[in-house]
């Protein structure tokens, strides 16, 4: 039996996926369960396995192009008798109209009449970290030709230190920022040159397009950060980012405004259990990406700030899993690295509400016995769908938010 690869649809946004690689040729056995290719989807790369046992006969879309979800992109020959047969098939004929299974986990079934090709042998997957990829960059190595001592034979810096002889650098402390969102790296393009976008930047227009339909509005507020400072300061040693500072104020002030972690369907309002913090991260090369820091409000800071250094690591090696992209509740957006004031985020479709946030800078304010002091400040701005959040709710949260970081910022520790 001769059966059809459908390009699967590996999470609810996605539309079409990009085909990083194949890690098996034309002619080669796989298993059940064997991971077949690499594809990129909206913001991951992802391990494709194979639903039969059999014979990769024909890859009929190749390594770096894109193919809408649910249409076919190989076959799969149950013996290798059938291999022929099978590349006759794809030369001669469009797929069945009516395909037997999808073979490829998450695949959604679809018809397919455009033509097929024969593809080249696939690009081999390289897994390394950010910094492994940076030295390597510097030094001229191939990473093909590192083995990973990372999990799952991932490329750490260290693999590409020990090749170049190279003691690891020391560990300097970063600046103190709200968040780990770094200018991205603009391509080098001619003034006239057209650039693609990449399946990453088509999925953050997709967003932005649906979230035009939202009615929302703006509420802003200044925050007086002197306490958090203090406190980023005595902890800052032990692995504590301001990223999960602040991740963590907002998950606990939720908790009192459930209202804020609610989103709307046609159905009605509806509400969530549990508290999950995105939080807006650059990727090189264009558009963004948001680590969701799952149950924020019941996750020690220490441990929170070990997982969000993870997620930043892994979603800019985009090797997160949908869950940890796609299921945040509220979202955090800071530009506040930038010296940027305030500005407006715009939300994402599928939470109520998503919280900007700007510097935190030296600011002259009058103090309560009528004389000048200054205080360091920052101004945050949420928007809300008004379908689901009002002004008052909306100026609820902001303002015990603030009591909580000007007040009690130590309450984030317990």
């Amino acid at each position: 039996m001769i059966r059809e690869l459908f390009m699967p649809a590996l999470s609810s946004t996605m539309t079409e996926g990009k085909i990083v690689s194949w890690l098996k040729s034309p002619g080669d056995k796989v298993a059940k369960g064997e991971t077949v290719l690499i594809v990129e989807s909206d913001k991951a790369d992802m391990d494709v396995e194979s639903f039969y046992d059999g014979y990769l006969a024909v890859i009929t879309v190749p390594a770096g192009e894109t193919a809408p979800v649910g249409s076919t992109i190989g076959l799969v020959a149950e013996t290798e008798a059938e291999i022929a047969e099978a590349k006759a098939k794809a030369h001669s004929a469009t797929p069945a109209s009516t395909p037997t299974a999808a073979a490829v986990s998450n695949g959604s079934p679809q018809t397919s009449s455009a033509p097929v090709a024969v593809a080249t042998v696939p690009v081999a997957r390289v897994v390394a970290s950010p910094r492994a990829r940076k030295l390597a960059k510097e030094h001229n190595i191939d990473l093909k030709t590192l083995k990973g001592t990372g999990p799952r034979g991932r490329i750490t810096a260290a693999d590409v230190e020990a090749l170049i002889g190279t003691a690891p650098a020391p560990v300097v402390a970063p600046a103190v920022t709200s968040s780990p969102m770094a200018a991205p790296t603009a391509p080098v393009v001619a003034k006239e040159d057209l650039v693609p976008l990449t399946t990453l930047q088509n999925a953050v227009v997709r967003n932005m397009v649906a979230s035009l339909a939202i009615p929302d509005f703006h509420v802003a507020y200044t925050i007086t950060t002197d306490a958090l400072d203090r406190l980023y300061q005595q902890i800052k040693s032990k692995g504590v980012t301001m990223t999960a500072l602040l991740a963590k104020a907002i998950a606990l002030t939720l908790q009192k405004h459930p209202i804020m972690n609610a989103y709307y369907t046609e159905q009605g309002i509806q509400y969530r259990q549990d508290i999950n913090v995105a939080v807006a991260v650059a990727m090189p090369g264009g558009g963004l990406i948001t680590p969701v820091l799952k149950n924020a409000d019941q996750i020690d800071i220490y441990t929170l700030s070990r997982t969000w250094k993870d997620l930043v690591e892994r979603a800019r090696a985009k090797q997160l899993q949908p869950e940890e992209y796609n299921s945040g509740t509220f979202s955090l957006s800071n530009l506040g690295m930038f010296g940027v004031d305030s500005f407006d985020a715009i939300l994402t479709p599928g939470q109520g509400a998503i919280m900007a946030v700007g510097a935190s800078q030296p600011t002259v304010v009058a103090t309560e016995e009528g004389l000048l002091g200054v205080k360091r400040q920052m101004k945050v701005n949420i928007t809300c769908d008004h379908r689901v959040i009002y002004g008052a709710d909306a100026a609820a949260f902001l303002r015990d938010l603030a009591k909580l970081i000007e007040t009690n910022p130590q309450a984030l520790t317990l």
